[in-house]
C-alpha cells in the first residue's frame, strides 16, 4: 500500500506537499485560534509538517494519515526532530473512509480531497470525526483566472475547465453543502513556486544518482518540460487555498 513512486521520487525533499510556504501554514495555524490541548485528526498528512509545527507552536496533539509509506516516516521523523513525538502519531494507511476513534477538534484534509470522492465527499468524511462546534479544514484548488480553452485547463493538470470552480463559486460551494465559512488562507504564485519549483532540483539530483532506474526516462521527460509548463499555465491560472468550515 503506497502512492505511485514518482511522487515519492519527485516530493522526496518537500515538507510541505502543497502550494503553502511555513508562514503560511503558520497563518492558518494562528488564525484557527488553537487552544492548548486541541485534538487534530489530517487526512492526508503527507510529511506531518502542519501537526508537527502545530503542535509545537500551540500544544495541540493529533493523528495524521498518509498513503505513502516514505512520507509516514518522514512525519514520524519530524515529530522527533520538533520534540512532539508524544502529541502527534502518524499511521501508515489509506485515509479514505477513516474516521477517528475519538471526535476531534479540527479535522483536516489538505489537497487531497479525492478520498472522499470529491470535495462534498470529503467534507462529510471529515465530519464524521468532529466534535459538535468543530473546525473542518479543506485545502483545494480554484481558477485565479478562467481558463480560455479546455487545453489550458489541461496544461495546469486538470482534466478539465469543470475540475475546479472560481474563488467566489467554491466559497459558495460550501454554504450550500451548509457549512459557513470562518477563514480562509490562500496561497500565493511564490508558495507554488516553492512547491512545483523544489521538485527540479529533486529530480535532476535523483537522475544523476540513478541514471539506469526504469523511472529515469520518464523523470527526465518531467525534468525537461515542467519548468515551462508551470510558468505557463499553473503559476497564472490556478490558485490553492485552505478553507475552514463550521456546520450552520
Amino acid at each position: 500500500m503506497d502512492i505511485p513512486r514518482i511522487f515519492t521520487i519527485t516530493e522526496s525533499a518537500h515538507r510541505i506537499h502543497n502550494p503553502f510556504t511555513p508562514e503560511k501554514l503558520a497563518t492558518l495555524g494562528a488564525a484557527l485560534r488553537l487552544a492548548a490541548g486541541a485534538r487534530v485528526l489530517d487526512l492526508g498528512s503527507g510529511s506531518g509538517e502542519m501537526l508537527c509545527t502545530w503542535a509545537r507552536d500551540h500544544g495541540v496533539t493529533g493523528t495524521g494519515v498518509d498513503l505513502s509509506r516514505l512520507f509516514s516516516e518522514q512525519a514520524r521523523l519530524r515529530a522527533e526532530e520538533l520534540g512532539v513525538a508524544d502529541r502527534v502519531r502518524f499511521v501508515h494507511g489509506d485515509a479514505a473512509g477513516y474516521v477517528a476513534e475519538e471526535k476531534v477538534d479540527v479535522a483536516a484534509c489538505l489537497g487531497a480531497t479525492w478520498i472522499g470522492g470529491d470535495v462534498a465527499g470529503t467534507v462529510e468524511l471529515l465530519a464524521r470525526s468532529l466534535v459538535a462546534g468543530g473546525i473542518v479544514l479543506v485545502g483545494e484548488p480554484y481558477w485565479r483566472q478562467l481558463p480560455p480553452t479546455e487545453e489550458v485547463a489541461q496544461g495546469c493538470l486538470a482534466h478539465a475547465i469543470s475540475d475546479f470552480l472560481v474563488l467566489p463559486d467554491l466559497l459558495a460551494s460550501f454554504g450550500h453543502l451548509g457549512y459557513d465559512v470562518v477563514e480562509m488562507v490562500l496561497a500565493d504564485q511564490d508558495g507554488w513556486d516553492r512547491y512545483e519549483a523544489a521538485k527540479w532540483l529533486t529530480m535532476r539530483r535523483w537522475l544523476d544518482a540513478n541514471p539506469g532506474d526504469e523511472l529515469a526516462e520518464e523523470v527526465r521527460a518531467k525534468l525537461a518540460s515542467e519548468p515551462a509548463r508551470h510558468a505557463a499555465y499553473t503559476r497564472e491560472y490556478l490558485g490553492w487555498g485552505v478553507f475552514a468550515l463550521m456546520a450552520r
